[in-house]
């Protein structure tokens, strides 16, 4: 009898311990985990350098977090609830992007699919329940940007030649000039539009009409202006993303827009199940890693040690807090 029962005990704990195994694999902690499903939509070409950086954090993530990743590039307005439409469609969990050309088109697409999270450029804040927004907070480095162009020009004219005059570019415009102005009260700044966010035939026009005026430093806000500096052998300060390769002995640093923060915590967000509508525009500040100049490269011998101390400096206290750079989104305005 004592056999019987220790052998039926035996057989109890094996069911026991199978029912344990089988619920333990059917638990989130066991399956096999979904990818996240992340599109972009983009009203410009991957190129152009304000929705590269996107693309680029983007590209990071399907490789470091695992992300399933696709984009449309180029989409026109006519298009953009389309295309936005499709991917909510089939089934992805993150649309991003760029909405400033498309701002209501996209917040009214992103209303119709509420359980889906929506996280793209603007100049507006976010919307309940889904609609995230992220802006390119750069002006920190573009004010130390502009601390190197008012140190290095020889005739006290500096330029910046942008895309559009919109707040997000005015206040990048403006930290530069304010950069510039507090190392040398002599310089002296022109400033051109070009009306577009992709030109660069007319940027580069833009730029050698400056140069043709005198300036020596001119800040690349748009692409085409850094091949104009190159071509007259003038200083130029990049934008967006580090540019040196477009011309090494032109492009000093200029101010990197990294993406990669914002993206990580958003995925993070979506991922855990736990997204809402927020302004993540604070992750672009040089504090979160959101910015920061771009490397020297081959102006790290050439630049003198006394300016390279001087914008170290500066760095240092925004990080700390004891410096802020002012944000000024007014239009800004040629000295000259």
């Amino acid at each position: 009898m004592d056999r019987f029962r220790l052998v039926r005990l035996g057989l109890i704990m094996v069911v026991a311990f199978m029912f344990v195994v089988a619920g333990a694999m059917s638990s989130p902690t066991f399956a096999a985990e979904k990818k996240i499903k992340v599109a972009a939509v983009f009203e410009t070409p991957i190129e152009e350098p304000w929705v590269n950086q996107i693309h680029v954090a983007l590209l990071k993530a399907k490789k470091e977090l695992g992300i399933e990743y696709t984009w449309s590039e180029s989409v026109k307005s006519a298009d953009f609830a389309r295309v936005m439409r499709e991917y909510a469609e089939k089934g992805y969990q993150l649309i991003m992007g760029d909405a400033f050309g498309a701002e209501r088109i996209a917040r009214r697409v992103a209303k119709a699919y509420p359980k889906v999270a929506f996280v793209f450029g603007s100049g507006i804040g976010p919307a309940e329940p889904n609609f995230g927004v992220f802006d390119n907070w750069i002006h920190e480095a573009a004010y130390l940007s502009g601390m190197i162009a008012g140190k290095m020009t020889k005739t006290n004219k500096i330029g910046v030649v942008a895309g559009m005059a919109i707040p997000e570019i005015n206040r990048l415009v403006n930290a530069f000039k304010a950069g510039a102005k507090d190392v040398n009260k002599k310089v002296k700044c022109k400033v051109s539009f070009i009306g577009s966010f992709f030109d660069p035939p007319k940027a580069k026009e833009a730029a050698l009409a400056q140069i043709e005026d005198g300036v020596d430093v001119i800040y690349a806000e748009r692409f085409g202006v850094i091949e104009a500096a190159k071509e007259k052998h003038i200083l130029a300060i990049s934008n967006m993303s580090d540019q040196s390769k477009l011309g090494p002995d032109a492009v000093i640093t200029g101010p990197v827009w990294d993406m990669w923060p914002t993206v990580k915590y958003v995925v993070g967000l979506v991922k855990a199940g736990v997204f809402t509508a927020q302004d993540f525009g604070s992750f672009s500040y040089m504090s979160k890693g959101g910015c920061y100049l771009a490397p020297y490269h081959k102006w790290e011998k050439k630049l003198p040690a006394e300016v390279k101390q001087l914008v170290e400096k500066r760095k240092k206290e925004i990080l700390a807090g004891t410096f802020r750079v002012d944000i000024d989104e007014s239009m800004p305005k040629s000295d000259y």
